[in-house]
Formats: C-alpha cells, structure tokens, sequence
C-alpha cells in the first residue's frame, strides 16, 4: 500500500519525506505495453478518479483543446569500455556541446583525469577535458552524434534491468521525435501512436511543440531533506513562435492546454509560454501558480522525485496521493514505460 504524503509547512518547508511512497517491484514496467495507446489511463479531477484507456483520450478532450508535445529526440547515448589503466567504465552523455565535445557521467574505480583518454567498445576513443561540478567534459574524434549513433547504446533507466532489446530501439521514442539530444525519454509521450494522433485531431484537438533536452538528471534522486535547498538540473528548451501564437490562440477560444509531460510543463511555465529558448532548472513545488498548462498528461513516477512533487503542486498533494494508492490497489505499471495519469489543474 502506499503510505500517505506527510505534508508540513514550516520555515523550511517542505520535506522531501512528504513524497515517499511504497511500491511493490512488480509493478515497475520492464518493457512497453503491446500497443502504444493500448496502455491504461487514470484521470484525475480534484479528488474525482477514473480508470481509462488511453485510446480513449481523444473522448476526453474538447474539440479546441491544444495538446502540447516535446519533440525531442532520444540519442544513443550510454557507452561501454575501459580506460587507459585497464578499469572498466560506463560513460553517459549528459549533453551535446559545440566542437564535438559533451558534458557526460562516468563511473569507473577511479576518476578519470584531464588528458587521459577513455578507450571504448569498437575502439571509439574520447579524449577527457576536465570536471565540471560531478560530470566530466568529454571531447569525440569526429562528429559526437553519428560516433554515437554507431558506437552507444539505448539510454534506459535504471529501474529497467534488461539490456536494450530490439523493441526499445523505437518504443523509449516519440513517433513525433525530432530534434536530437536526449538521453532519457518524455515518457508521456510514449503513449501516442499515430492512429490516436489522427483521431485526436478528426476531433477537433489541435497540436504545438516544444523541445526540451531531457537529461539523464531526471533520474538523480533529491538528496537534501528540505525542498528548499533543492537545486535542479538545466535543461536546455525551445519554444517556437508558432507554439507560443498556438497557445494564445487555445485561450482567445477558451481551448484548455494540456501539456504532454512534466518536461513540457517546465518548459512553458519557465518561460511563461513566450517564444524563444534558453535553460530551465525550474523546481516546481506545492504553492507554484501555474499560468500556463491547464491539464497535465504524465506517466507514475518515483517516490522522492521532483517530478512527483511537480505533479502534487499541479493536482494537490492529497489528490495525487490518493491516486497512486488507487494505481497501486489496481496494479496500474509504473515508470518509463508503465501507464499514464490525465490531471487536471487544482482549483485555488
């Protein structure tokens, strides 16, 4: 069962021990449903629950309504080899930097040293520049994304324990991925298959996009107790002028905007829905006034994770709490490629 989100307003605020939760391993999916939109949906409104499909969304939107989508696209990004002394090491692409450089995880006994040279599966060999903070600076011998299209591999979670099989060389991807630089998946959006797209569309629901390079950061556990002291990772975003005209267009019309993600969420309320790109390391908590996103389509996520707290101060925290206690009763899946929440906004 899952055990209820203490919340306690003090000076200090929030504890990140108000948003833990009990989860049996079962319910972690280890591989994606047998259709993208054949996956369960649980809407949410104010303390109102009830259990979908998520071929159904297109009968739970209103014609108007503007579905809000990140593009972007997941690169091969995880690498196995060795260094110079012989110890063996993963690497992790963090993100793409100009001049064939990245910003990269890599744990080995050791730390690697500027200078030194990293010597990986199919004789890739990356050259290391320096530390930045907890990742290192890393420089490719040739273009970084066709060498990572050859020489990485998938970037799954953690939680998902086999290695990268065929079916996840397109199910962790959008069938609406564009723009390369991912190393972790907008899950929401795996859901959507083109059919459902079509339909949601015949029904008079329209379409815009983002992009929001998601880091593998999204997975890095909160590791100070008050929220308060929380720092975020940056993600780098782009909002197109035709999104942001699409969104004001949705509100002169009374359309609701429903962000397809979490990533989609920071994106526009970092930025107030204004054209443009820039960086966000946007924490949102309980209290945040959200100007932007009407409804909210994201997948179940991790005990103690930021995005299960974005997803409290969107719905409420005894909402959301009594939710995944229903999706836990229910045996929904969880995590990257498990089922998917429809929220509504929490009325003030």
């Amino acid at each position: 069962m899952v055990r209820a989100f203490r919340v306690h307003y003090s000076r200090v605020g929030l504890s990140i021990d108000d948003f833990d939760y009990e989860l049996p391993p079962e319910l972690i999916a280890q591989h994606p449903s047998a259709t993208r939109s054949g996956s369960r949906l649980l809407a949410l409104s104010g303390e109102t629950l009830v259990d979908h499909r998520f071929s159904e969304l297109p009968q739970l939107l209103s014609p108007g309504d503007l579905l809000v989508l990140n593009d972007t696209k997941v690169i091969r990004a995880r690498l196995f080899g060795r260094k110079e002394t012989g110890g063996r090491i993963e690497v992790l692409i963090e993100r793409l930097l100009p001049q064939n450089e990245v910003i990269a995880q890599v744990h080995a006994g050791r730390a690697a040293k500027a200078g030194s040279a990293l010597e990986l599966d199919g004789g890739l060999r990356l050259h290391v520049v320096g530390r930045e903070g907890e990742f290192y600076r890393l420089r490719f011998p040739g273009e970084a994304l066709e060498l990572l299209e050859r020489h990485g591999r998938v970037p799954l979670p953690p939680y998902i324990t086999h290695a990268p099989e065929t079916e996840d060389e397109s199910r962790y991807q959008t069938v609406y991925a564009r723009a390369p630089g991912a190393v972790a998946a907008p899950t929401a959006g795996l859901h959507f298959d083109e059919a459902l797209l079509a339909a949601l569309g015949k029904n008079g629901v329209k379409f815009a996009y983002v992009t929001l390079h998601v880091g593998a950061g999204t997975f890095q556990p909160v590791r100070v107790k008050s929220l308060s002291d929380h720092r975020m990772h940056g993600e780098r975003y782009e909002i197109p002028e035709k999104t942001a005209s699409a969104i004001a267009e949705a509100r002169a019309r009374g359309g609701k905007v429903v962000a397809v993600g979490t990533t989609t969420v920071r994106c526009l309320e970092a930025s107030g829905a204004a054209a443009g790109g820039g960086e966000t390391d946007l924490f949102i908590t309980p209290g945040f006034s959200f100007r932007v996103v009407d409804r909210l389509i994201t997948n179940f996520h991790l005990p103690r994770s930021t995005l299960l707290v974005l997803v409290s101060a969107f719905a409420g925290v005894a909402p959301i709490r009594a939710a995944y206690r229903h999706a836990v009763d229910r045996r929904y899946r969880f995590y990257s490629y498990g089922d998917a929440m429809l929220i509504d906004k929490m009325r003030r």
